[in-house]
């Protein structure tokens, strides 16, 4: 990401993050969501209790969530492989609380209550929701294969949940989204 919205001037890079996910398919019927944050200073830096040198992660964070088909959480495991301190792979245990979980509506303010403030790291939390939406378009993508990549037969729904419904501005009750993937499901009076 090197273009600026604004007049062109010269600019001098001063920080990275990376975030990249992947979803897989397993041969027990489980799904792995993985997913990595890096933060990366490029010219390096003097932290309180270490130097990160140039090009090197300050964080390098990984969760890998297994998931079934309900999106319920069977299996969550968090590693910290770089971070400020020599202390923050203390709370890497504390993502097993997201067991049991299902990805779905209130699911980032659950993920919160667990894991939020002291009870979990910012950064990993933070993938966590990244995580949720990874997940959805990994079972959004098993079910294309199932089909054989051809769309959904009419009458079958072309999205697994309404719960979609109002979830973005795409999928607002009264829009055109709506009214062809769930008509009754539209808003009264939505023409």
């Amino acid at each position: 990401m090197s273009q600026s919205t604004s007049t062109p001037a010269w600019r001098k890079p001063l920080h990275y993050r990376h975030i990249a996910t992947s979803g897989f398919a397993r041969s027990d019927g489980l799904f792995d969501i993985e997913g990595q944050l890096q933060d990366i200073s490029p010219d390096g830096t003097d932290l309180i209790f270490k130097t990160v040198p140039p090009g090197t992660p300050i964080h390098d964070m990984r969760i890998v969530l297994t998931v079934d088909r309900d999106l319920v959480i069977q299996a969550a495991t968090a590693r910290i492989e770089n971070g400020p301190t020599k202390f923050c792979p203390e709370i890497e245990t504390a993502y097993a609380a997201l067991r049991g979980m299902r990805i779905g509506p209130g699911f980032k303010r659950e993920v919160k209550a667990r894991l939020g403030g002291v009870q979990g790291c910012t950064h990993l939390t933070e993938l966590v929701s990244v995580l949720a939406t990874t997940a959805m378009q990994t079972l959004f993508a098993m079910q294309r294969t199932e089909r054989g990549s051809r769309r959904p037969a009419d009458g079958q729904s072309r999205m697994p949940r309404p719960s979609l419904v109002d979830s973005c501005h795409t999928h607002r009750i009264d829009g055109e989204a709506v009214k062809v993937l769930w008509p009754e499901h539209r808003r009264a009076g939505a023409q």
